[in-house]
């Protein structure tokens, strides 16, 4: 039976982590019923009730574990928690769900049986549809994934949607050589992935945009555009494909 690892980053989340956790888990025990599934949550540095909350959740839901790191940093998290992972595909969703929950198993299909190495949901593929994105947010994502396409000539459309999935053999092979620690870990592993010769299978996703989210767009927009140039001008590590 093919082992599903969804990992929910979270950072001082005390207002969403029970709701969220326990819809994701029901919607995982009626939907992945044929894999053998676990949510991890993975608390990168949280100092509110997060931790004890998320500790209550281990006890009430079956297939759920916690997992802390003391250092901040959403990729920081993400890696941790992949790499010490021993499932066979390793996702993760954003711990306010805004990805329509029915594109779970189409990104698990992807990597068991359509033979991809990375799935990833987009909000820029013909087929996406996004609710309630204010305009200057959607300018600034357009223009990133632009910007991308121009300094890489790379494939896919939707760089930082929170919505992506790994084979645990790729995971393996190319999170050693990602550097970033924060947001920009999305577009490092996705560019080192296609540069290695990965398949990446790109879904269209439904995504409703949280209006509350904490993000500041203007120092993540700066912080991710000095990383994009960090790769262009020699930082992007040659990875070989493992067969």
């Amino acid at each position: 039976m093919t082992s599903v690892e969804l990992v929910l980053p979270v950072l001082n989340e005390e207002r969403n982590i029970s709701r969220s956790t326990r819809r994701l888990h029901e919607y995982m025990t009626t939907n992945l019923a044929a894999y053998e599934w676990k949510i991890v949550i993975a608390d990168n540095g949280s100092t509110d009730s997060t931790p004890a909350i998320a500790l209550q959740l281990t006890k009430d839901l079956t297939c759920v574990d916690y997992l802390r790191i003391e250092q901040r940093g959403r990729g920081r998290a993400l890696k941790t928690a992949w790499l010490h992972s021993n499932s066979d595909i390793l996702g993760y969703m954003d711990i306010d769900l805004s990805t329509e929950l029915e594109a779970i198993p189409k990104l698990v299909r992807s990597i068991e049986s359509d033979d991809y190495d990375l799935s990833i949901g987009s909000r820029l593929k013909k087929g996406a549809v996004v609710i309630g994105r204010s305009q200057i947010r959607e300018f600034i994502s357009r223009s990133y994934n632009l910007l991308i396409k121009g300094m890489f000539f790379n494939r896919f459309h939707d760089a930082q949607c929170g919505f992506k999935a790994i084979s645990r053999n790729a995971a393996l092979n190319l999170l050693p050589s990602v550097q970033d620690k924060t947001w920009f870990f999305d577009t490092e592993l996705l560019l080192l992935a296609e540069n290695a010769g990965y398949r990446i299978d790109e879904i269209p996703v439904t995504w409703t945009d949280d209006p509350d989210s904490r993000v500041n767009i203007t120092k993540t927009a700066w912080t991710d555009f000095k990383g994009l140039l960090r790769l262009r001008f020699g930082g992007l590590k040659r990875v070989s494909k493992e067969r």
